[in-house]
């Protein structure tokens, strides 16, 4: 299964997305929307809309999601198996106003 994850470096959504990749010990490409220009594009070329998460998982692209969408979306397509691990991370939450204010001062944003 080839995944490719566009997510921020710190965000409660992307941190759940993350999780979920970890719990079922996925291999996946974690792209940087937010210091690289060029991923964010692709990311809004390929979903068609700017908000993220955006995974993309053998060319089906799921946007705006949070892990826990993630995977719902993975199980309800049999593509894993559900299993008793736990994520490390909550996998529906946003980012706490404390971290969006720590990204406002250590990212570089292009939207």
């Amino acid at each position: 299964m080839k995944i490719i994850a566009y997510l921020k470096p710190t965000c409660g959504w992307s941190m759940g997305v993350r999780a979920i990749m970890k719990k079922y010990d996925l291999e996946y490409e974690d792209r940087d929307i937010i210091n690289d220009a060029a991923e964010y594009a692709e990311m809004v070329e390929k979903s068609g809309q700017p908000l993220s998460p955006c995974v993309e998982i053998d060319g089906h692209m799921l946007a705006d999601v949070s892990g826990e969408e993630v995977e719902n979306w993975m199980l309800s397509n049999d593509l894993i198996a559900a299993n008793n691990n736990t994520a490390d991370v909550p996998t529906n939450a946003p980012c706490s106003d404390e971290e969006h204010e720590a990204m406002r001062s250590k990212t570089v944003r292009f939207f």
